[in-house]
Parts: C-alpha cells; structure tokens; sequence
C-alpha cells in the first residue's frame, strides 16, 4: 500500500499525484495539515520537518515500511518493486 503525505497547496505533491496517476499507481492522500498523527509520523521520518510529499510504502507480504521524502516517479516505482507491490 502506498500513501502520500500532502498537504493542498504543494506544488511538488500535486506533480507526483499527476505522474503516479498517468503510470497508474494506486495511492491513498493524507493531508498533514487535517491529520495531526500524520504530521506526527511526517517529522518523525524528516529530522522534524513537515516535508512533503512524504511517502509510505507498507509491503502487502510484511518486512520493513519504506518511506522517501520528495521522490521522483522513478524512486517511487523502484521502491514498489523493491516492497513486492505491482504498479
């Protein structure tokens, strides 16, 4: 399952939200803005920083979440293939 941390107004969210779906990768979008334990979670993984787009990739099989911090569409696909999860 891969999440988006978001907030609306983030320009570098809204272009990954917009390639993830032109290569048709399933995401749920969180707004750290709206959920405090999600904003929580966002600096807990960025040295205290509310950087986003965040992402969280938890493998459907189990083994260790993968998360990275403004990625590009590459390192998004990559990090799916590596967690076992098809695009």
């Amino acid at each position: 399952m891969l999440t988006m941390y978001s907030t609306p107004w983030c320009g570098y969210c809204h272009r990954l939200k917009s390639q993830l779906d032109r290569e048709g990768v399933g995401y749920e979008v969180v707004d750290i803005e709206q959920d405090p334990k999600a904003a929580d979670f966002v600096m807990s993984v960025n040295g205290g920083n509310q950087t986003v787009p965040t992402i969280r990739i938890v493998p459907t099989g189990g083994g260790d979440e993968i998360v990275l911090t403004n990625p590009s569409i590459v390192q998004v696909k990559s990090a799916l293939a590596e967690a076992g999860i098809g695009s």
